[in-house]
């Protein structure tokens, strides 16, 4: 993990202090609202439903045991005692009081955490695969990329007031675990053909109100000017982003107005003079940034273990867990464990101060001392060796953190919905759990095999439910929660935006509508064809007709359907 210096620790410690005081004459009556909006949001401080929601960063997903540790304790002294994991890696808070935020941020301080531009029109935490540098099939690690970036975004002053916030992901290796196609933008780490490492370069990409995938503005660039044209990629969109229209802010639109090509030669032409620049990256600070990421100090082991595989043979619940939850590693003898935020009748992502506690414990004992956060809203433990896998099991099924469901329907991606955020239509957390109720026979959840299901409350798209295979979207029709039927979508470089099927779905019908939709993939799909690919055999009339019955000409009509919603 990347180490703090003092440069860092004293940025931390004066933006401490200087929100410190801006909170004090808010609440002294010295600013106004107004005012003191953007200084709050650019410090992770929304006003929801029951008060402030507090967003705390985790840069790229990379937590150390003892970071965990403080964030389990804040959780328990300053919240309710539990604390939700974000699709952007975050930690969120969702009963602190506004005076007290000025004293977390002073304890995070001290681990070197802070929730700067975790909100805001700003550039947000950058994301990646929680697996890398342990997958064996990136390309490279995406790691130090990420943590450039961050350095280089962080409070930088030029980019502190865009026309909407700006979200920005590195994918390491051809799976594209990070998903950089529905980023602002997204950079995928390729080898040319002489074998130089650098970029492909993914611009326009964002769920919300107007879902749209990025495209490759850059098919190759070197890494040296990996700073240069992300500046001109930001200046172009600074400049010419729209601010007249909080719906038309991000920077998707403006690429779709001026389509990828005119949009790259705008960026060309701006990087003309930035390319040379002192922001271009040398190969010993880049090698500066990579030592801090270099591979702890692995065993040498072999690529099988008599031990753990005799306790899969042994016992089934170990196996099934393994098979789902376990990921395959690029050290002999050593895997990643995914560790589940989705234990039946709890919120998607939600851990408490005792759970982040424990698994800071796991981390030291079992790895070294580091956590990566998964935007599935999941834990990853990312070097444990494979004999102690089957003690790890143990520990953490009676924890509840290892239901065997990584992949599955039940593995659901969920923002906080209408029981915590004042922007929502519907609750997204009782529904998750409704339906994950439905599909508990494990046994039936291995039968459907491979299935993203992803809610959002809201047209914001915080749950992702544009890129679920399943994607269930909150509207309210007079006062009723209602939700939208999206099906197709999918992550990773193979990402497509799903499709409304039809009417809008009363709360309380929705799993049996699920139910049905499952139904008919398991009638209808092919030896070993995922929901995903029958889907897209098929088309949506046979999954239409499954959910509403052969006489319903339900349209499929994005754009009606939201308007009626």
């Amino acid at each position: 993990m990347y180490r703090y210096n003092d440069i860092d620790r004293r940025i931390v410690r004066e933006r401490v202090a200087q929100f410190r005081d801006q909170t004090r004459r808010y609440l002294a009556g010295e600013l106004t609202e107004d005012e003191f909006r953007p200084l709050r949001l650019q410090n992770g401080i929304y006003i929801q439903r029951h008060g402030p929601m507090f967003r705390i960063a985790i840069p790229y997903g990379h937590v150390s045991s003892k970071q965990l540790r403080m964030l389990a304790r804040i959780t328990r002294t300053y919240d309710r005692g539990v604390g939700h994991f974000s699709t952007r890696h975050n930690l969120q808070l969702n009963w602190v009081r506004l005076d007290q935020i000025p004293d977390i941020l002073a304890e995070l301080a001290k681990v070197d955490m802070h929730a700067i531009q975790t909100s805001g029109n700003c550039v947000r935490n950058t994301t990646i695969d929680p697996l890398a540098g342990v997958s064996a099939q990136e390309v490279a690690d995406p790691r130090p990329w990420a943590e450039i970036v961050r350095q280089w975004s962080t409070l930088n002053p030029e980019f502190a007031y865009l026309p909407r916030k700006f979200k920005i992901a590195f994918s390491g290796g051809p799976d594209d675990g990070a998903n950089v196609r529905m980023h602002d933008l997204g950079f995928q780490l390729v080898r040319d053909a002489g074998g130089e490492l650098g970029f492909r370069v993914w611009v326009g990409g964002g769920l919300g109100r107007t879902p749209i995938l990025g495209e490759v503005v850059r098919p190759f660039l070197p890494w040296r000017h990996l700073l240069t044209y992300a500046e001109a990629i930001l200046r172009v969109y600074n400049l010419h982003g729209r601010r007249d229209n909080a719906f038309k802010a991000r920077i998707k639109i403006l690429v779709k107005a001026l389509g990828i090509a005119e949009f790259a030669r705008q960026v060309d032409a701006e990087w003309e003079f930035l390319k040379d620049s002192p922001s271009t990256l040398s190969e010993a600070e880049a090698g500066r940034i990579a030592a801090q990421f270099e591979s702890p100090d692995y065993e040498t082991l072999p690529r099988l273990d008599a031990s753990f595989e005799f306790a899969k043979r042994r016992d089934r619940e170990f196996a099934a867990w393994v098979a789902h939850n376990v990921h395959a590693h690029r050290v002999p003898g050593y895997a990643a464990a995914t560790l589940s935020l989705k234990a039946p009748g709890r919120a998607p992502g939600d851990a408490t101060a005792a759970q982040m506690e424990l698994v800071a414990d796991l981390a030291e004992r079992f790895g070294f001392a580091e956590v990566r956060v998964a935007q599935t809203q999941n834990l990853v433990l990312p070097d444990v060796r494979l004999r102690d896998l089957f003690m790890l099991w143990q520990l953490l099924r009676d924890a509840e953190l290892a239901t065997p469901t990584v992949g599955r329907i039940a593995d659901i991606t969920a923002c906080p919905g209408g029981d915590f955020c004042a922007l929502a239509n519907a609750r997204s957390i009782p529904l998750a759990q409704a339906i994950q109720a439905r599909f508990a026979d494990l046994a039936v959840q291995d039968d459907i095999g491979e299935l993203k299901l992803n809610i959002s409350g809201c047209m914001n798209a915080c749950g992702h439910h544009h890129v679920g295979h399943i994607g269930l979207l909150g509207v309210d029709k007079q006062g009723e929660e209602f939700y939208q039927i999206t099906l197709g979508g999918a992550w990773g470089l193979e990402a497509s935006l799903g499709s409304v099927i039809g009417p809008a779905v009363a709360r309380d019908e929705v799993p049996a509508t699920i139910a049905r939709l499952v139904d008919n993939y398991r009638m209808c799909r092919r030896p070993h064809e995922r929901f995903i690919d029958t889907f897209k055999r098929l088309g949506a009339d046979s999954f239409r007709t499954a959910a509403y019955g052969a006489a319903d000409n339900a349209s499929n009509d994005y754009e009606r359907e939201t308007a009626n919603g």
